[in-house]
């Protein structure tokens, strides 16, 4: 006869790509009657992240309730804000959303930690006062509002050459071509790109008349003007997009960080120093190939999830750990709504001269978009059922298991 398993608790924290990808996973590896899934989170519907700057200029963007996302998945949705974990009782404290409600504390066997990660200030004077981010739909929402009563002609300057900040750049000048678009890059525009990549892309910045200040510092920002190291930039409104930090919780307690503040996990993902906490997404300090720490991206973020979720699963049920290692395959640019860039990449994500570029490249990054999000709201489609019974429980304290490392 089966002996009886008491069931064993699963709280998800976040529920951004990665939280959320786990949960819906989680729920179709795992038998309902052994586990129980909880995902925590702030807000009641998921945010496209990756879609931020298409908010920011005016564009709306469609709505998924998580209660719908995961209806019939068995997935209990807890909305509040994570204020505090202790991992040594295994609990995390959970603050209502604006005040409603009574503060709580849930209990785990098993914690996803995937809170992410907010914008960067780089410690630059006056940005935090002056400054506008698109890391996350509320800052995504003070910016559109700020530019929709800017006056044409105005300057808008975005702070960061990267990723975030050329598709920001792009998507603004597209919209608003009565604006002043300028980019303030640290090195060259499209450094990190093919020589073909980087051509394009100044091919797009000239079609929009964007202004690129290459091989400049940021050192101050002000109301109505940056400064950095090769002079002023005139700014009736700052975009910063200078990179991610994290949340600065798991710092607060007794897990493993790395400098960034980053959870230290071992290729399941597993907590190096607390074996029944799993981290993913931008939270994680994730080998990539070479022993490179993966990059913050939902290109990272993801195929850490479905590790994450895969592990869990094979711990309970006693099946075979997940040997995947995540590696990069393209970085996906949008160039406004017209013009794309898809730049090919070796494993570790340094840039081969292969690239995919204009309106071909465009409908490419819609596509990965739009299956990234679909992915997240149809958590239970697309697998194969595989839902086992729960075998056993996985070592919480002592050390990491030698099939970890």
């Amino acid at each position: 006869m089966q002996q009886n398993i008491q069931q064993h608790r699963v709280i998800v924290i976040g529920a951004g790509y990665t939280g959320a990808s786990a949960a819906g996973r989680l729920a179709r590896r795992l038998r309902r009657e052994d586990v129980s899934i909880t995902l925590v989170n702030a807000e009641a519907d998921f945010v496209e992240r990756v879609r931020m700057h298409q908010l920011a200029v005016g564009q709306d963007l469609r709505p998924r309730p998580f209660d719908e996302m995961f209806a019939g998945t068995g997935v209990r949705l807890r909305l509040g804000k994570v204020t505090g974990i202790d991992v040594d009782r295994r609990t995390v404290s959970v603050t209502a959303p604006e005040g409603t409600g009574e503060p709580e504390t849930l209990s785990y066997d098993t914690l996803v930690y995937a809170l992410g990660s907010a914008w960067n200030t780089q410690g630059v004077p006056g940005t935090a006062e002056h400054a506008h981010e698109i890391a996350g739909r509320d800052g995504a929402l003070r910016l559109r509002d700020r530019l929709a009563a800017l006056a044409p002609g105005s300057p808008v300057t975005v702070v960061g050459g990267g990723l975030t900040g050329v598709e920001a750049a792009t998507e603004l000048a597209e919209t608003r071509p009565d604006l002043d678009v300028a980019l303030v890059a640290r090195g060259a525009l499209g450094d990190w790109l093919s020589p073909k990549g980087a051509r394009h892309l100044r091919k797009v910045f000239a079609d929009l008349r964007i202004t690129a200040h290459e091989h400049a510092d940021v050192t101050a920002v002000h109301a109505d003007r940056v400064t950095t190291t090769e002079g002023d930039v005139p700014a009736a409104i700052t975009v910063w997009t200078t990179g991610f930090a994290v949340h600065p919780i798991a710092r607060a307690t007794a897990l493993e960080t790395g400098d960034t503040g980053q959870i230290v996990v071992d290729a399941t993902m597993r907590s190096t120093s607390h074996p029944d906490v799993y981290a993913i997404g931008d939270a994680a300090l994730v080998a990539g190939p070479g022993g490179k720490p993966l990059r913050m991206s939902c290109a990272s973020g993801i195929p850490t999830a479905w590790q994450a979720a895969d592990a869990i699963a094979a711990r309970l049920t006693g099946t075979k750990l997940p040997t995947t290692a995540p590696r990069y395959f393209n970085q996906c640019v949008s160039l406004g709504r017209k013009e794309g860039l898809i730049q090919y990449v070796t494993a570790d994500d340094r840039a081969v001269s292969a690239a995919l570029t204009g309106r071909v490249a465009a409908l490419y990054k819609e596509l990965v978009c739009k299956g990234a999000a679909w992915g997240v709201a149809n958590p239970t489609m697309g697998l194969p059922t595989r839902r086992r019974r729960m075998t056993t429980e996985p070592a919480t304290r002592a050390k990491v298991p030698a099939e970890a490392a």
